[in-house]
This record gives structure tokens, sequence and C-alpha cells, in this order.
């Protein structure tokens, strides 16, 4: 079973495989599974900025609601 994992340490650990690659620090025998965690981390952050986006979307709606029936 996988750990789940915040968005901002995906995005920490997503840094820091950018730069690894960008710096030269990773072997080529290791080069594979580092973009296999990096695609991982990438739908991670997708799906927990889809998940906010759809809470947020849900909380305004909520909001307008209300002050549409507090207008009335």
């Amino acid at each position: 079973m996988t750990k789940s994992i915040k968005y901002s340490q995906a995005i920490e650990e997503l840094e820091n495989i950018v730069n690894d690659i960008e710096n030269e620090n990773i072997s080529l025998d290791d080069l594979t599974e580092k973009l296999k965690r990096a695609s991982f981390l990438i739908k991670t952050c997708k799906k927990a900025l889809f998940n906010t986006e759809k809470e947020v979307n849900s909380i305004l709606n909520e909001m307008n609601e209300e002050s549409n029936e507090e207008d009335t």
C-alpha cells in the first residue's frame, strides 16, 4: 500500500528530482525509477489540485446561494 503524500511534499520531491536530473546527479540506472516516481508525484499533485478546486467551487456556490436567500 502506498502511503499518502501531501501536495507540498510531492512538490518538494519533484523539485529535487528535477534538480538532480538537471545537475546530472542521477545515474542512468536510476533515471527510469526517478521518472516513474516523478510521474506518480505529478498525478498526485493534479488530483490534489482538482479536489481543491472542487471544494472551493462548492464553498463558493454555497456562499452564493446563501447570499441569494438573504436577498429575497
